[in-house]
């Protein structure tokens, strides 16, 4: 007795369920087609928590990449504040020698010794991405300058950077030391 409707399957399960009422069959097939929907949602959701989880261990590392390549770009901050007090010195002492004392035969190699190093600490500056921020002719730049005092001034724009009190600099595209300065007022 074989029910031309029905798929022909594996003779043995066939004959195993060949006393078994339809009724009671299409319940049990039914209720493994449940649990099969439930496992492939169940099986779709696990494959969006992975996505999910690749997606945010890529973000994490990139991040840490970020982190990583600051903290050697930007790593030599502190030291580059407190080297900028001896430029600051060296300059300061440069700019005091009087014009005469330079022609002075026995101080002329002194103020060539210190030049130089002048000029190698600006060098080492440069190969570590440290610049001097322009400030004289310039408008005032809260983000680079600070201004320390205003200055009546005919001939400059009111907002306009008149004189440099203190160089400052920036580290790479980092603001390592905000230039002070006095700026132009409109005079009384």
């Amino acid at each position: 007795m074989t029910d031309d409707s029905k798929p022909q399957g594996d003779p043995a399960v066939e004959a195993e369920l060949a006393g078994v009422p339809d009724e009671l069959l299409d319940h049990e097939t039914d209720k493994l087609g449940e649990a099969l929907d439930r496992l492939r949602e169940d099986l779709e959701m696990a494959k969006q928590e992975v996505l999910y989880a690749k997606a945010e261990t890529q973000n994490v590392r990139r991040r840490l990449e970020k982190d990583i390549a600051d903290a050697r770009a930007y790593a030599a901050t502190g030291f580059a504040r407190d080297i900028l007090s001896v430029s600051d010195n060296l300059a300061r002492a440069l700019d005091a020698i009087p014009a005469e004392l330079r022609e002075d035969e026995k101080l002329k190699n002194l103020v060539a010794g210190l030049e130089a190093t002048g000029r190698e600490l600006d060098k080492v500056f440069g190969l570590h991405g440290i610049s001097r921020i322009a400030a004289v002719g310039l408008p005032l730049d809260p983000n680079q300058h600070q201004a320390m005092l205003e200055v009546p001034h005919a001939e400059a724009a009111p907002g306009t950077v008149i004189q440099e009190l203190q160089a400052g600099y920036m580290i790479k595209d980092r603001l390592l030391r905000p230039a002070m300065v006095a700026v132009a007022k409109k005079p009384d």
